[in-house]
C-alpha cells in the first residue's frame, strides 16, 4: 500500500546477492541463490537494469541468480512479461513459478516463457502420503517438469516419508525443515561445511 516494498525488495536482493557471492569466495560457487520478487517489483519498467546493476555491485555471476515468480504476476500482462522474462533469461538470469498449482497453473506459460523451474506448493506436499489427491497433483506436476524439461522444486518437506515419495517420482530438488530451518549467514556456512555441501538425509 505505501510502495515502501519496492526499495525493501531491492535492499534484501542485494544483500542476498552479496551474500551469495561471499560464499561463492567462499569455496561455495556451486549455489544458486533463489528471490522471490513481489507483482509490484516484477511491474518495474527497469527492472531488468535495477538486478543487473545488483549483480554487477555485488559480483555475483548471473546464473547464480534464480528469481522467484508467482503464476499471478506472470499472468497479470502477457506480452509484457514474455518481453520482461525472456530479456532476464537472455542474461543468464534463472526464473521459477513459485508455489505452483495455486494460482492458473497454465500451460500457456509453460509453453512461451523462458523458465528454469516449478516449485510444488507446501500446501501439496504435506500430506502427499496421506492424501490421494495432493499426491496426484504432486505426481503430475512432477511430470509436467519433466515433459517440458523444466527443474522441480518441492516446498516444505518435513518428514522423511515426504522425502521417500518425492525420490521415487524423481522430484529433482527438496527443501524444507527436514534438512534445516532458516539460517544466519554464518550458521549456513558452518551447515554446508559440516555436510560437505552436500545435505544427505536417510
Amino acid at each position: 500500500e505505501t510502495g515502501l516494498i519496492l526499495p525493501l525488495g531491492e535492499a534484501i536482493l542485494e544483500l542476498a546477492c552479496a551474500a551469495a557471492q561471499r560464499m561463492a569466495e567462499a569455496g561455495h560457487a556451486d549455489l544458486t541463490l533463489a528471490v522471490n520478487l513481489s507483482p509490484k517489483q516484477f511491474r518495474q519498467q527497469d527492472l531488468v537494469g535495477r538486478i543487473l546493476a545488483i549483480l554487477a555491485r555485488t559480483g555475483l555471476p548471473a546464473d547464480r541468480l534464480e528469481l522467484e515468480i508467482t503464476e499471478t504476476t506472470l499472468m497479470a500482462d502477457i506480452d509484457k512479461t514474455v518481453g520482461k522474462l525472456r530479456e532476464l533469461a537472455d542474461h543468464g538470469i534463472g526464473l521459477a513459478v513459485d508455489d505452483f498449482g495455486t494460482g492458473y497453473s497454465s500451460l500457456f506459460y509453460l509453453k512461451h516463457f523462458p523458465l528454469r523451474s516449478l516449485k510444488i506448493d507446501q500446501s501439496f506436499v504435506r500430506d502427499i502420503t496421506r492424501d490421494e489427491s495432493d499426491a496426484n497433483i504432486v505426481r503430475t506436476i512432477i511430470s509436467l517438469a519433466h515433459n517440458f524439461n523444466l527443474s522441480v522444486v518441492a516446498e516444505g518437506v518435513e518428514t522423511r516419508s515426504q522425502l521417500a515419495f518425492l525420490r521415487t517420482h524423481r522430484c529433482h530438488t527438496v527443501q524444507g525443515f527436514l534438512f534445516s530451518r532458516p539460517l544466519p549467514e554464518a550458521e549456513f556456512l558452518r551447515y554446508l561445511e559440516t555436510t560437505g555441501g552436500r545435505v544427505k538425509v536417510e
